[in-house]
C-alpha cells in the first residue's frame, strides 16, 4: 500500500518566484515550512493505494485527464486555514477557471474511487500549502504579505500521480515521487 495524491504541479520557475517572497522571511515565523519543490495543488488524496488497484488507477486517471482541457493558472494572494487569527495552515491561493479546475478535481477523485481506493472526502479548495503549525498561530501579517503577491500565469497541461513517503524526506518530512503524469485533453 502506498500513500498517493493527484496534483497539479506548477512549473519550477513559478514556484521559484513565490519562494523569493517567502524564503527570506522563513526564519521570522513559527511555522513548519514545506519545501518549494513540494508545493502542489492537490486534486485528490488517497491514504492507502493497494498494489492491486494501481494499474486500474493509471487507466482511470488517463481517461479523466483526457476529458478536461488545459487552463491558465496563477498564484495570487493567500490565506490560512481555518482562519488567519488561529492558523494551522498557511497557503498560497490559485487564480484560474474555477469551474474547470473543480471538474478536474472531481474527475481525479472519481478515478481514484472507481479504482477501488478510498479517496479523502474533504471539500476541494484549490491552494498550495506553504506551511503548517502544530498549534494555532496568529498569521494575519503573513496573509497580508501573501495578499500582495501576483505570480506569473502558466498553462496547466497535465496532472500528476505522486507517491508520498512519510518520514523519508529532508528533516524527516515527506518524500514525494512523481509516479506518472497525464496530459489534459489528449
Amino acid at each position: 500500500m502506498t500513500r498517493m495524491f493527484v496534483a497539479v504541479l506548477p512549473p519550477p520557475g513559478v514556484l521559484g518566484e513565490l519562494e523569493e517572497l517567502v524564503g527570506p522571511r522563513r526564519e521570522l515565523s513559527p511555522f513548519r515550512w514545506t519545501r518549494p519543490e513540494q508545493w502542489h495543488l492537490t486534486l485528490a488524496f488517497a491514504e492507502h493505494v493497494p498494489d492491486r488497484a494501481y494499474d486500474v488507477l493509471l487507466l482511470r486517471l488517463a481517461e479523466a485527464a483526457r476529458k478536461r482541457r488545459p487552463v491558465q493558472a496563477r498564484i495570487v494572494g493567500g490565506g490560512a486555514f481555518p482562519h488567519a487569527a488561529k492558523a494551522k495552515v498557511l497557503y498560497a491561493a490559485i487564480e484560474t477557471d474555477a469551474e474547470e479546475l473543480a471538474r478536474l478535481a472531481q474527475g481525479a477523485r472519481n478515478a481514484v474511487s472507481t479504482s477501488g481506493v478510498e479517496v479523502d472526502g474533504r471539500r476541494f479548495r484549490p491552494h498550495l500549502t506553504l506551511a503548517r503549525m502544530s498549534r494555532p498561530v496568529e498569521a494575519t501579517p503573513w496573509v497580508r504579505l501573501l495578499d500582495t503577491y501576483r505570480g506569473r500565469s502558466w498553462q496547466v497541461e497535465e496532472i500528476a500521480l505522486v507517491a508520498s513517503y512519510l518520514g523519508e524526506g529532508a528533516r524527516r518530512g515527506a518524500r514525494h515521487e512523481i509516479v506518472e503524469t497525464f496530459s489534459l485533453g489528449r
